[in-house]
């Protein structure tokens, strides 16, 4: 076999593995959406800071999934979802899937630096053991500070990584109505799914009512549950291709 031969068969292998892994991602990403929307309807989280204290205290596990813990694991995820994609859809344009994956990386980098709920844990614990009102004022402070910091749309806050991976998932499913690798129903449900994404901020500047939340946050949810379904069961079905051109 040639130099060329074993290349081109070490790339395919490669792209096969990264598929797969991408579309586990992509699957995983879909379950802990489901499972953030039912966490928060069933226990629907604190206002002020002093209540996420006590949730906290009185149940760790539910204060960690209230304060959005479950979009961490999420946001790892993306990471081996987005580099799948740019590989799966990079001959079909690679200057906009170079602009999705930088898009992509960058906010999950913010999302990452800017959401800690074991930060949150850390001071609900010493709040709980602090022995003076100077104390427990200064860690209530730092609570409302780290609240804050955290940028999510839940609290008023403009989710900037957010932002920036519905802005990458938005370009990604342009490009998938270019390609023959992704179905067209796929693209369709991708660009309605983050443009709603990207809608909710424009939601949040006009209204501030829970019923027009509901109505943009729910269809939100599950198109966005749908994509990533599709998405992943499209890469697997790619990492078998070219497992299969590899062998050839």
């Amino acid at each position: 076999m040639t130099n060329q031969g074993i290349n081109a068969e070490t790339a395919d292998s490669t792209y096969q593995n990264l598929f797969k892994i991408g579309g586990m991602a992509a699957l995983v990403v879909a379950m802990l959406i489901l499972g953030e929307v039912v966490v928060l309807a069933i226990y629907p989280p604190p206002v002020t800071i002093s209540d996420w204290f006590m949730l906290f205290q009185s149940n760790n596990v539910i204060g960690l999934l209230d304060f959005w813990g479950l979009e961490v694991p999420m946001y790892l995820m993306f990471i081996l979802m987005f580099l799948a994609l740019y590989m799966a859809l990079r001959k079909n344009n690679a200057s906009l899937m170079v602009v999705a994956l930088a898009f992509a990386l960058l906010g999950i980098g913010v999302f990452l630096a800017t959401n800690n709920p074991f930060a949150m844990l850390s001071l609900s614990n010493q709040y709980a053991t602090a022995t003076t009102d100077a104390e427990r004022s200064t860690l209530l402070a730092a609570g409302l500070a780290l609240l804050s910091n955290t940028n999510q749309r839940a609290v008023g806050g403009f989710n900037m990584g957010l932002f920036l991976v519905s802005a990458a998932g938005l370009i990604v499913s342009s490009v998938m109505f270019r390609s023959n690798s992704f179905c067209r129903s796929t693209a369709f449900v991708g660009i309605l799914a983050h443009g709603l994404s990207l809608a909710d901020y424009i939601r949040q500047a006009l209204t501030p009512s829970a019923i027009v939340t509901l109505l943009v946050v729910l269809p939100n949810a599950l198109l966005l549950v749908i994509w990533y379904v599709l998405v992943g069961r499209r890469l697997f079905h790619l990492g078998r291709s070219e497992r299969k051109m590899g062998s050839q």
